[in-house]
C-alpha cells in the first residue's frame, strides 16, 4: 500500500529569514539578521497621542530661539519699558517713602513686579501669533496632524516662556546695576526661571482662549490692551495688598499675576513669600489655560 501524500509545509518553514532556517538559494548575509541588528533594520514605531509632547513643546521653543537669534532687537525694544518703569518710577517713590514696604527699598520691592510684567506683556498678545497662522493656514495643517491640540497649545506656551525668560533676564541685569540687592544662588535664579516660565504660560493660553473667542487680530488686540494695566495694578507689583480697598484685595487674591510677583519676590530678594501656594496657583492656572484654549483651537481655525 502506498504511502499517503506527504504534509505540506507550512508558509513559515518556505518563508527565508523568517527565523526557521535560510530559504533555498540564500546566501551569505540573506538570512535571519543577526541578534543586535534589528533596531538598525527596523524603524522605530512613530511617537503618537501624548507621546509627541516633549518633541513638540522642543520644537516650538526652538523656533522662538530662531525667531530671536534672527532679530534680537525685540527683545531690546521690550526693555525700555520696564527700564523707564525702574529709572522713573521706582527711584522716584524710593526718594518719597510713601509706600511701605517693611524696610525694603522701593526699588528693590518694585523689581520682580516689573520682572512679572515684561514676562506679562510678551505672553498677553501671543493669541496674535495663532490668529496669523490660522489666516495664513499653517494651524489647519497642525490640527490635521497626529498631535494632541493640548499638545500644541502646551508647546506654543512654553515657546512664549522662553521668550520671557531672556525678557527677564535683561531687567534683571537692568535692576542689578541699579542696585537692587538681589540674590544670585543658582538654585533661586531656577526657581526664577520656573515661575516666569509657568506665569507666561498662563498668560498666553488666556490670549490663546480669547483669540479663540474673537477671532480677529483686532479684537484680540483692543482686548489685551483693556486687561494689561488692570491685571497689573490689582496685583501687589506695585504695592502691598494690604494697602489696598478690600474689593481690590480679593481681586488680587484671585489675579495669578499675584502669585508670581510673590515667588519672585521672595526668590530674588529673600522677601517672606508661599512658594508652594505661588507654584500651586501658577501650576493650577497654566493647566486650567490650556485645558480652555486647545477647546476653543478647533473653533479659531474654522
Amino acid at each position: 500500500m502506498s504511502a499517503g501524500p506527504a504534509a505540506r509545509p507550512t508558509a513559515s518553514a518556505d518563508r527565508p529569514g523568517d527565523g526557521a532556517g535560510p530559504g533555498p538559494g540564500d546566501g551569505p548575509g540573506t538570512g535571519a539578521a543577526p541578534p543586535g541588528l534589528g533596531l538598525l533594520l527596523v524603524p522605530p514605531s512613530a511617537r503618537t497621542g501624548w507621546r509627541q509632547v516633549p518633541a513638540r513643546v522642543a520644537a516650538m521653543c526652538a523656533v522662538e530661539l530662531q525667531k530671536l537669534r534672527h532679530d534680537r532687537t525685540e527683545v531690546y525694544t521690550r526693555a525700555v519699558q520696564p527700564a523707564l518703569w525702574l529709572l522713573i518710577f521706582g527711584q522716584t517713590f524710593t526718594r518719597l517713602k510713601a509706600i511701605p514696604t517693611g524696610g525694603i527699598p522701593y526699588l528693590d520691592y518694585l523689581a520682580p513686579g516689573i520682572i512679572a510684567q515684561s514676562a506679562m506683556f510678551v505672553a498677553i498678545f501671543y493669541g496674535i501669533m495663532i490668529i496669523w497662522e490660522r489666516d495664513s493656514g499653517v494651524l489647519t495643517k497642525l490640527l490635521v496632524t497626529p498631535t494632541p491640540r493640548a499638545a500644541l497649545v502646551t508647546g506654543k506656551a512654553f515657546a512664549a516662556g522662553v521668550k520671557a525668560v531672556l525678557q527677564a533676564a535683561v531687567v534683571v541685569v537692568l535692576a542689578a546695576l541699579l542696585g537692587v540687592a538681589m540674590t544670585w544662588n543658582p538654585l533661586r535664579l531656577l526657581g526664577v526661571v520656573a515661575v516666569v516660565v509657568l506665569g507666561s504660560a498662563f498668560f498666553s493660553c488666556l490670549s490663546m482662549t480669547i483669540a479663540g473667542i474673537v477671532l480677529t487680530r483686532d479684537r484680540l488686540m483692543g482686548i489685551g490692551q483693556a486687561i494689561t494695566m488692570p491685571l497689573f495694578f490689582a496685583s501687589n507689583a506695585l504695592y502691598p495688598v494690604d494697602l489696598m480697598p478690600g474689593w481690590l484685595q480679593a481681586v488680587s487674591r484671585a489675579n495669578p499675576l499675584s502669585y508670581q510677583v510673590d515667588a519672585l519676590r521672595g526668590l530674588l530678594i529673600g522677601t517672606p513669600s508661599h512658594l508652594l501656594l505661588d507654584f500651586g496657583v501658577l501650576t493650577l492656572a497654566t493647566v486650567l489655560g490650556i485645558a480652555a484654549s486647545s477647546a476653543l483651537l478647533g473653533r479659531l481655525a474654522r
